[in-house]
């Protein structure tokens, strides 16, 4: 669950600011944004692509969900997000991810190795 915690603290970390910049969302709205995606994007892309893919192809994936959850969820509250805002912030967060997903492949490697 500590891996979580910190794909949470991360992605909270990029979204909640880019979204609030980039649109009239409100911490609340923008939080609550933050941990849905989240949600989605570790039981997607770390528990199932991860798993059976390799870190490029979860990468990709948890931008593209990243980029079609944003969209669904900005013409859902009306917040102002252009398409390219919301590539800016699946862009950034998808540099993000690659970086915690070769966090997750050293975490394992100790434990392949025995």
């Amino acid at each position: 669950m500590n891996r979580f915690w910190i794909k949470l603290i991360v992605n909270a970390i990029v979204v909640v600011p880019l979204l609030i910049w980039f649109s009239e969302a409100t911490l609340w709205g923008s939080l609550l944004a933050a941990v849905v995606l989240c949600v989605a994007a570790y039981l997607i892309g770390d528990q199932w692509i991860l798993r059976a893919t390799n870190n490029l192809v979860a990468t990709l994936a948890d931008a593209g969900l990243t980029f079609l959850f944003l969209w669904l969820v900005a013409f859902g509250t009306g917040w102002d997000l252009s398409l390219m805002e919301i590539l800016i912030i699946s862009a950034v967060l998808g540099v993000v991810e690659w970086f915690y997903h070769s966090y997750l492949g050293r975490a394992d490697e100790p434990a392949r190795a025995e």
